[in-house]
């Protein structure tokens, strides 16, 4: 019985972790937070104390939205074109998370910092792109063609690169663990003290990679694919 009570008397007080809703448009998430009293992050996300899905839901279906909690659904924005990510990304906005951006031509553009979590990126030719110090946590890059670009120090965990052209692309430092990197093109890039932990390389090419420092704890990859990599 006293255990039981204690057991009660921890739910009841335990402080509760906070949750970040997705909509699937910017104007949407402004006015679900205001309707819920959430705190909008200014693109397409609500995060709110204690989350009453029936609440949301409608919500939601008085503004007839789609939503999901972040990262466990495909709800995504209306696509994104390029011209406003350069525009608004010039007046100081980082914030895109789960952004649309399949197929876009972000050819040489300069991101640095950039928050692109979770976002849609199959298919962008971001070749020669300087996205260092990004945070592309969890998106989708599968066949993106990201030649020569700059992910120096970028955050990449979890991020679905299968497929991608990454030749002759900058990773120094970056953290990719968790990744898939399966069927990757890294030849001559440069993954200088990159964290691969637990990351999917199987079937890379590794020709003249450089992997000097790379963490590689836990990760899947094939043993001859390394034979042509600088270690």
């Amino acid at each position: 019985m006293t255990n039981t009570i204690a057991k009660v008397w921890h739910n009841w007080f335990k402080p509760h972790q906070e949750s970040v809703l997705l909509f699937d448009s910017i104007s949407t998430a402004n006015e679900i937070a205001l309707m819920l009293n959430g705190e909008w992050d200014g693109c397409n996300g609500v995060m709110i104390a204690q989350c009453d899905e029936i609440a949301v839901n409608t919500a939601a279906k008085l503004l007839e939205a789609k939503w999901c909690y972040q990262g466990a659904s495909q709800v995504v924005l209306n696509r994104v074109t390029t011209d406003e990510i350069l525009r608004r990304y010039a007046i100081g906005e980082r914030y895109f998370v789960n952004a649309n951006l399949r197929c876009a031509v972000l050819k040489s553009v300069t991101l640095v910092g950039i928050n692109l979590s979770y976002a849609k990126l199959n298919f962008a030719d971001l070749s020669q792109a300087d996205l260092s110090q990004a945070d592309l946590t969890a998106s989708n890059l599968n066949q993106a063609n990201l030649s020569k670009s700059k992910l120096n120090k970028a955050s990449l965990m979890r991020a679905n690169f299968t497929g991608a052209n990454l030749q002759q692309a900058s990773l120094k430092g970056a953290n990719l663990s968790g990744a898939n990197l399966t069927e990757v093109n890294l030849t001559d890039a440069d993954l200088t003290g990159a964290n691969l932990a637990l990351a999917d390389l199987r079937g890379a090419n590794f020709y003249a990679c450089n992997l000097a420092g790379a963490n590689l704890k836990g990760a899947k990859v094939i043993e001859s694919d390394l034979a042509l990599a600088k270690q």
